[in-house]
């Protein structure tokens, strides 16, 4: 099948992305729980690879914008389960998979410090997003230990493409950029 065709299917297999979490009052605790929260959401899913594979394909210190993204997703989680109100988290979150996804497309190298505050900026909203369904130490630190799994699982596909693939790369960028493109569209019409 050529990439061609694979673009229509992943964007109707997307077309649910906008699971909008703000305003889902869930009262998850555990760490397992926590863990599973950022894996098992499509949209913090794609943001987190993209954010450890984009590091890997561009920057010469590939920890410095995952590790920012881990420990501001972490203060966002906390100052949203503190009541601190956050506008437009779900507009974010589509923007940090459209920018993100942009950078790994287009291979953007920015100096470490500016990389990991662009990303460390969006992961607070993503923090938000969890905080507000997440509840107790133990869910919380799952979702720390969970999005840095998947930081490592980007960085670890970033470093083995970077040599060997041009395209695919780009390619998934393209495609997560689309996810953002999807969820503002979802956004908007929702």
């Amino acid at each position: 099948m050529k990439l061609k065709h694979l673009i229509p299917v992943a964007l109707a297999v997307l077309s649910f992305s906008a699971f909008a979490h703000v305003g889902e009052a869930h009262d998850h605790g555990g760490f397992l729980t926590g863990f599973l929260h950022p894996i098992t959401g499509l949209d913090h899913l794609a943001a987190m690879l993209a954010v450890g594979l984009w590091s890997a394909m561009t920057a010469t210190r590939i920890w410095a914008a995952p590790l920012a993204f881990a420990l501001t997703l972490l203060a966002g989680a906390l100052l949203a389960q503190a009541g601190i109100a956050f506008p437009a988290i779900e507009p974010m979150i589509a923007a940090s998979m459209l920018v993100v996804g942009l950078l790994l497309a287009a291979r953007v190298q920015l100096p470490a410090a500016v990389g990991a505050v662009l990303v460390g900026a969006f992961a607070l909203f993503h923090g938000a997003a969890h905080g507000q369904e997440l509840s107790g130490a133990g869910a919380l630190l799952g979702m720390v230990f969970g999005t840095a799994l998947l930081h490592v699982a980007g960085m670890g596909l970033g470093v083995a493409l970077k040599r060997n693939s041009v395209w695919l790369p780009r390619a998934i960028g393209a495609v997560v950029a689309l996810f953002g493109v999807n969820m503002v569209l979802s956004l908007i019409a929702g």
